[in-house]
């Protein structure tokens, strides 16, 4: 007989029984939900699980992830929280002093925060490490500070786009050297990295993540290893090399098992670095700048030949995309590929643009009429919005007000699938969800409600699960869920909309809407993660 696990006294999320209290699962798949008292009598001899009232929801599935960079940053050192050059060094010289051998890999400084506005230099950093091989990425992973010991483990990187004697490389220059850096991890570096990022994202409440890879980032090697790697997470992995041909697109496809050509393929960079791609040159661009712009890293032609390779090939394409010139010319790429193969075919396969942070009504409208999928970050946000903040710095406050406009997008039809970019920003996907319903921007918020079916089922959609249950707890759906411990009692829960936004529902507990945990206090605590019926977490 098939075992069943119950699970009561809780209160569970779920559109098809917002009352429900239990929760029945059979084979991996969720068998029914209800009150405590009928599933007791229905399933005598289940398996009982006292849930002492937490809060059950379907797992998170984070959309956008570098898994083995998260794990090198969860392993190695972390300088998010560095406030300045001097507590940047100081940071480094305790890593370094306590890891005396091998490669020092950093991520997380951003200068934007810190008195002065600038980065540490190479000099500042060979004072710290000596002739030691030191990889310090920015938040964005679109520049870099490198010691001269990894300088000289990069061939050819005087002459390469985005060098630097001295100050952060970016572009070509800062792909060189992070490859060195790779290069220099060991086979076991890189094995309990994947493995730490993984449980960390179990121990979040996300039973899936996009894997957003390219050749830029990891290579072929980082990419084999983790699909090798067995993890009760599920890794759903993005290629981002470029194609020009329906059989290029089949033959990588077939090479490297991706569920498409996609995630972060280039276009430009990060506002941060000053890389992404603008019609107007940076409000902040450093006299001399080579780039007042930013950079390009594919033309109009080659993103529509990758574009169209992929659609005629029937494979998932998609790109890194931020600045407003780079996505005009990726909606004109659209634009014409959708006139030689026809609305319904693109909108078919689901293509997708990653972090899509400038973009106006006229192009909102076309990518939702065509189907095509907005990969966002609403912690960008909330770590770089306002009228101080890093964008604001980088574009001054009025182009600033425009980015990230969830609202917008939601209302133009575009489906949105909510991710970390991990490591840039945090896993945590109550608090993803959270900086979407308080944007800084008036109007640009959606509701918790919004905002957790993209961390959910517009996640699962956005890869292609489609079948209209899963990233849901409802009969027959995948039992895919985690349990939550919400702080604050009765008072933890409420059906919400944001302050500025129309409400599309009654917010009253008759209307029969399945309530969330409040988000502007302590964030749920995560107790157990299942995937497809298996415990992976807790």
């Amino acid at each position: 007989m098939t075992a069943t696990t119950l699970l009561l006294n809780g209160r569970v999320h779920s559109p098809a029984m917002p009352d429900a209290t239990a929760m029945a699962v059979r084979d991996g798949v969720v068998a029914w939900l209800g009150s405590d008292d009928v599933g007791r009598a229905q399933f005598p001899d289940a398996e009982v699980t006292d849930l002492a009232g937490a809060f059950v929801a379907p797992a998170f599935v984070d959309s956008h992830v570098h898994i083995t960079a998260t794990g090198l940053t969860l392993t190695g050192l972390d300088l998010r929280n560095a406030t300045s050059p001097r507590h940047c060094l100081d940071l480094l010289g305790a890593f370094a002093r306590a890891h005396p051998d091998g490669v020092i890999w950093a991520h997380g400084w951003d200068e934007s925060g810190w008195p002065g506005r600038t980065a540490p230099s190479r000099a500042d950093v060979d004072a710290v490490v000596g002739d030691r091989p030191a990889y310090l990425a920015r938040v964005d992973v679109h520049s870099a500070i490198a010691s001269t010991a990894l300088r000289r483990c990069a061939t050819g990187l005087d002459r390469a786009a985005g060098f630097d004697d001295q100050g952060p490389l970016t572009a070509d220059a800062h792909h060189l050297v992070r490859r060195a850096a790779r290069d220099g991890l060991s086979a076991g570096q890189r094995r309990d990295a994947r493995q730490a990022a993984l449980d960390a994202a179990a121990a979040s409440g996300i039973a899936a993540v996009h894997e957003c890879a390219g050749p830029e980032i990891g290579g072929l090697d980082d990419w084999r290893e983790l699909h090798a790697l067995h993890h009760g997470v599920e890794v759903i992995g993005y290629w981002g090399e470029h194609v020009t041909t329906a059989e290029q697109a089949r033959d990588l496809i077939a090479d490297t098992d991706a569920r498409g050509l996609a995630g972060d393929l280039f276009v430009d960079g990060a506002l941060g670095s000053r890389t992404a791609w603008l019609h107007e040159p940076y409000t902040d661009a450093p006299e001399r700048c080579v780039a007042p712009t930013g950079n390009r890293y594919l033309t109009g032609d080659e993103i529509t030949a990758h574009l169209a390779a992929c659609t005629e090939a029937g494979i998932t394409a998609g790109f890194h995309v931020i600045g407003d010139a780079a996505v005009s010319a990726v909606v004109a790429a659209l634009e014409t590929v959708v006139e030689r193969f026809g609305r319904v075919a693109v909108a078919a396969l689901g293509h997708r643009l990653e972090h899509l942070e400038m973009v106006t009504a006229e192009q909102a409208a076309k990518l939702g009429s065509w189907g095509v999928i907005a990969g966002v970050q609403p912690n960008f946000d909330a770590l770089w919005g306002g009228e101080t903040g890093m964008y604001a710095q980088r574009l001054g406050v009025e182009r600033a007000r425009g980015l990230n406009p969830f609202a917008l997008l939601a209302s133009q039809g575009v489906p949105l699938a909510f991710g970390s970019d991990t490591p840039v920003t945090d896993m945590n996907p109550w608090a993803t969800v959270r900086a979407a319903t308080t944007h800084r921007t008036p109007g640009s918020a959606i509701s918790a409600r919004a905002a957790f079916a993209a961390a959910t089922r517009g996640a699962w959609r956005a890869c292609g699960v489609r079948d209209g249950v899963t990233g849901t707890l409802v009969p027959g759906a995948p039992a895919s869920y985690a349990i939550w411990e919400a702080f604050g009692g009765e008072d933890a829960f409420d059906v919400s909309a944001p302050a500025d936004a129309v409400q599309r529902w009654s917010t009253d507990p008759r209307s029969r809407v399945p309530v969330l945990p409040r988000l502007d206090g302590r964030l749920p605590r995560c107790r157990q993660t299942v995937h497809r019926g298996a415990v992976i977490h807790g």
